[in-house]
């Protein structure tokens, strides 16, 4: 069965974009940066809400278009319309059996890319596997947090961590859904 890796850069304080979406204080350079590309070529599935499809027109991509080549995209969004797409690009309804699905195909592991509701989403479904954390250097005080609005608790099992140039780590943890709380509202 494939696994979902959540692989994504976050502050000290938990935060994966500052106010506004404004990432212009994570590491954008080094080898951290390199090492996160060449990761991404070891996945041939992406799944990301529309939140973090969109973010990607903020860079040069073209609605439609696919934001990583070598990768099948799922866009999960009941409001997402594209006039012309990419035939690798699916647009499909928020759904577990959906998620279910993508992790019982063949092939590698799935890159969870970006969005803190669609990650907090998916935790408390159980359906994340591993925790990929591009850990920056910085104290944001505000943004989008690593999970949204999610209260799930859960332990973490630590696999593996590395130091690259300008402060930036990258930290590996399995997540343990046994003996999970959820937090009271």
């Amino acid at each position: 069965m494939k696994r979902i890796v959540y692989y994504v850069a976050t502050s000290l304080d938990g935060f994966i974009s500052g106010k506004d979406g404004d990432v212009s204080g994570f590491t954008g350079k080094g080898n951290g940066v390199d090492q996160y590309l060449n990761d991404l070529k070891e996945y041939d599935t992406v799944i990301m809400g529309r939140k973090t499809y969109e973010f990607g027109y903020d860079y040069g991509l073209e609605p439609g278009q696919l934001a990583y080549p070598h990768m099948a995209h799922y866009i999960f969004s009941d409001s997402l319309i594209l006039e012309k797409k990419d035939d690798a690009l699916q647009i499909v309804n928020l759904d577990i059996e959906v998620i279910k699905k993508l992790k019982n195909q063949p092939g590698s592991d799935i890159y969870l890319c970006g969005g803190g509701q669609f990650a907090g989403w998916l935790l408390e479904h159980q359906q994340i596997d591993i925790l990929k954390i591009k850990l920056n250097p910085l104290i944001l005080g505000a943004g989008v947090p690593l999970f949204g609005e999610s209260k799930v608790s859960c332990q973490l099992e630590f696999q593996d961590a590395g130091l690259y140039q300008h402060g930036l780590q990258i930290i590996t943890y399995g997540i343990n859904y046994e003996g999970q709380a959820r937090a009271k509202n």
